[in-house]
């Protein structure tokens, strides 16, 4: 059976506990989004408000057709609002010109899409490289190999480092996607459905990954997800319905705490099953691949 590696034990690299000041990282100010129709309209996003902060694992929920997915479109800069204002980190998104744009995708935002958008001629490695060929951050081939690494480790597809996506289940490609979308360790990753084509075991792994990318480097996740495990553990949950927002709610420190900490011991748990280790019994560490 295919294990997913543990990733509990390990050291994230150039991972470190942050503390800092919350300020708003994401900002919607009545923002719509209206897509034409024929002759009809269809009101996609309703005037919708709400902020992010630096640090947040958010869940936007709700029924399909709410407008989850538009509104992590028009954060990402994928799309634009019919009207209102989107900012990130203070910025109004309209007001940049494409460079600026590219820029922040690249530097900003890491983007995990449904429909994997992996480049088919590229093996699981060189898909992942691949956002860090395209910046002009400087940085060593050991550490560009250590970090990508470790991200193949934790998700789980060591030995699939060298295949192609054809060659690749939906599951396994999804974890490729999750992989590349962290890759330049971007402040803010938008995830659209992120475990939705893993099995149960996969997707804790994942959650777990992306909670403990959360807590040492301070990097914010905004989820469009039905999956009940990320509304349990988000510290902030939006709902929609019909395009519009009918709860938004924050938890506080302690039930963060104690909701996250039963989702890594799950996530633990599951993967030290899935190694073929007695429930209970000491984690096994996963060997790096080279």
């Amino acid at each position: 059976m295919e294990r997913v590696a543990t990733v509990s034990e390990r050291q994230i690299p150039g991972g470190r506990t942050v503390e800092g000041d919350r300020q708003a990282v994401v900002e919607l100010i009545d923002v719509t989004k209206v897509y034409p129709l024929g002759k009809t309209e269809v009101h996609a996003v309703r005037g919708v408000s709400f902020a992010v902060e630096k640090g947040e694992f958010i869940s936007i929920t709700g029924p399909s057709g709410s407008g989850k997915s538009t509104i992590l479109n028009m954060i990402g800069c994928i799309d634009t609002p019919t009207s209102g204002v989107v900012k990130i980190n203070g910025t109004e998104t309209s007001s940049l010109k494409d460079k600026q744009l590219t820029a922040l995708r690249h530097k900003t935002l890491g983007f995990i899409f449904q429909s994997f958008n992996l480049i088919p001629v590229l093996d699981v490695y060189e898909n992942i490289e691949f956002p860090l060929l395209l910046g002009k951050e400087k940085r060593s081939k050991a550490e560009t190999r250590e970090w990508i690494d470790f991200l193949i480790e934790a998700v789980g597809l060591q030995p699939y480092r060298k295949h192609k996506p054809a060659e690749l289940s939906g599951g396994q490609r999804q974890r490729v996607a999750i992989a590349r979308a962290l890759a330049t360790k971007p402040t803010i990753v938008l995830a659209d459905e992120p475990t939705a084509n893993l099995d149960s075991k996969t997707g804790l792994s994942i959650i777990e990954l992306m909670k403990r990318l959360n807590r040492e480097l301070q990097t914010t996740f905004i989820f469009s997800t039905h999956d009940p495990k990320i509304v349990e553990i988000a510290d902030h949950v939006i709902r929609l319905q019909d395009g519009l927002v009918v709860e938004d709610v924050r938890r506080n420190g302690a039930q963060r705490q104690e909701l996250a900490a039963g989702a890594g011991a799950a996530a633990g748990e599951t993967a030290r099953e899935s190694a073929g280790e007695a429930p209970g019994g000491p984690a096994q560490k996963a060997g790096g691949a080279s």
